[in-house]
């Protein structure tokens, strides 16, 4: 039965694959989705911590894709 996976990929040019495996697509890509709300949730958060160490960078974005794998 084929099975879902999440791999992320920043603006930096790197990229990494999520450990879930999701029996649908439809659930890798919420979990995708919510992967990339955490992430921008994230940079916002060291920012107002510390924004002369942490500033906002427009152009810094994340995305993903989701593959299906036979595992």
């Amino acid at each position: 039965m084929a099975k879902y996976y999440v791999e992320m990929f920043y603006s930096d040019g790197t990229s990494e694959e999520d450990d879930n495996l999701f029996d649908t697509e439809a659930e890798a890509r919420a979990h995708g989705e919510y992967l990339c709300s955490c992430y921008h949730t994230g940079g916002e958060i060291l920012h107002m911590s510390n924004p002369g160490d942490y500033p906002l960078d427009e152009d810094d974005d994340v995305d993903f894709e989701v593959y299906e794998t036979d595992d």
